[in-house]
């Protein structure tokens, strides 16, 4: 049963109301329930000044819980970020120099170059159909400390398969698992307790429909004993001097003053998600997303990567240049032209309808 947050998705999610909106890959949505909460903590700062900041550290601390429940995982593993390059370079930051760091080639920049720029040891494995195989060969290879990936690739929208990471995890217990969960936290459930990933990070300005200026990290306990990061600041031991060489681990990501806006808006935005449902959520994604998968193929806009594979994610890369990508936007079907190819990709509030519209404009 849907919730009154989905009775009318074109009146919460105004953009709709004008465009076919499939570049959420890109850029989420923000509702207009998370908006006119967005206004309220305005003008509460607006007319409070102080007396309305003096409560942010309790506020902090209830959006890291709501973080941490509704994915699964400890309050002390839960680290809230202004975006993944932070976090992930802060993370980096704690690794010692010499160890050996295996990446995906045509990964997201923001995960390959930080590692490039360091003083590691980096090997790679290929992205394509048998990309499972190619990073245990990889790993058999190299013997790397280190798997530093995306869960869905930005470019295709391949998404690598958790069993294989188990299995990898399992016979590998050493070796560390880091992913970018940017293109992937919202659009299915997830259990960072029950995953092989030892971290997770992300922005959530995409599938998280929470705007821009806010992420998160997850990292599990045994992680953060290899890990030791040295960035600090005040905040880090919540303003109290006698705390410098005494605070939680996580507060490494959170040397500064924390914004309840955007953080705020991290936690409004997975209490609609819970009030959806995110067994909804997912299933609804999957349903349109198994749909498009299928349509696309009849009409060969997907490359043999995509099509070979079994599992795939919510994002696709269609066949088709400028001329394609200008008609589109004159049909406002608004998406991104990404490596060489159209990106469009599925969440809840699209419809079979919007993938009607976009086939139409393809034929």
């Amino acid at each position: 049963m849907l919730s009154i947050f989905m009775t009318d998705l074109k009146k919460e999610f105004p953009v709709l109301q004008e465009y076919t909106y499939l570049n959420t890959a890109s850029c989420g949505l923000l509702s207009k329930t998370l908006t006119e909460w967005r206004r309220e903590q305005d003008d509460r700062l607006l007319k409070g000044g102080s007396v309305f900041r003096d409560l942010h550290k309790p506020h902090i601390e209830r959006i890291r819980s709501t973080v941490a429940r509704f994915f699964s995982a400890s309050e002390m593993e839960i680290a809230l970020i202004p975006n993944f390059s932070f976090g992930f370079n802060t993370l980096l930051n704690g690794l010692p120099k010499n160890k050996k760091v295996l990446l995906l080639k045509t990964d997201y920049p923001s995960i390959n170059w930080p590692v490039e720029n360091r003083d590691f040891d980096v090997c790679y494995a290929e992205v394509d159909t048998n990309l499972e195989q190619n990073i245990e060969e990889a790993v058999r290879e190299h013997q790397p400390d280190v798997f530093a990936f995306s869960i869905v690739q930005y470019l295709t929208g391949i998404k690598i398969d958790f069993d294989f990471l188990k299995r990898l995890k399992a016979y590998h217990p050493d070796l560390l698992l880091i992913g970018d969960g940017t293109q992937f936290l919202g659009t299915s459930e997830f259990s960072f307790s029950e995953s092989p990933l030892d971290v997770v990070a992300a922005s959530t300005y995409k599938w998280m429909l929470s705007g821009y200026g806010n992420g998160l990290l997850m990292i599990k306990e045994d992680a953060q004993r290899k890990i030791l990061p040295e960035t600090i600041g005040f905040n880090s031991a919540d303003a109290i001097f006698s705390k410098r060489n005494d605070f939680a681990y996580v507060k490494h990501f959170e040397p500064g003053h924390q914004d309840t806006l955007n953080y705020g808006s991290l936690e409004q935005s997975i209490l609609n998600m819970e009030n959806i449902g995110m067994d909804v959520i997912s299933e609804r994604i999957a349903s349109l997303s198994t749909l498009a998968k299928l349509r696309f193929a009849e009409l060969d806009l997907l490359d043999e990567t995509t099509l070979n594979r079994e599992q795939h994610s919510n994002i696709f890369s269609l066949k088709g240049g400028d001329a394609i990508f200008q008609k589109l936007k004159e049909n406002k079907i608004i998406c991104s032209q990404r490596g060489k190819g159209i990106r469009v990709g599925f969440h809840f509030y699209n419809t079979e309808e919007d993938l009607e519209k976009l086939i139409k404009v393809f034929k």
